[in-house]
């Protein structure tokens, strides 16, 4: 599993497009078969701000995933309403191991 956490900056005159366009990305997101889990979180205290958690089953999966139409559509419709530019990290999971991460 490659995990992949990135923090998302919004202008607050544009929070209701952009979580419609991001809960379309997350939803078509899921139905990747790379794609073992997708978060879309928001941050309790600012409403501007927001995580999104990828949980990809290999290797390969990320830049299948850059590939598709949705994808590119969300970051054509979201870059300019961002307050900032997306920051990420990847992470790999530790415990449980792949075959139990799902399950945790």
């Amino acid at each position: 599993m490659q995990i992949l956490q990135v923090q998302i900056h919004v202008l607050a005159e544009h929070l209701e497009a952009f979580r419609e366009a991001t809960l379309e990305n997350a939803r078509n997101s899921r139905r990747e078969p790379g794609i073992a889990r997708f978060d879309f979180l928001e941050q309790s205290d600012d409403p501007t701000r927001f995580l999104l958690i990828e949980v990809y089953r290999d290797a390969a999966a990320p830049a299948l995933h850059k590939e598709t139409a949705h994808y590119l559509a969300w970051i054509e419709r979201v870059t300019p309403l961002l307050a900032e530019p997306r920051t990420r990290q990847w992470y790999t999971n530790i415990d449980p191991g792949d075959q139990d991460f799902l399950k945790a």
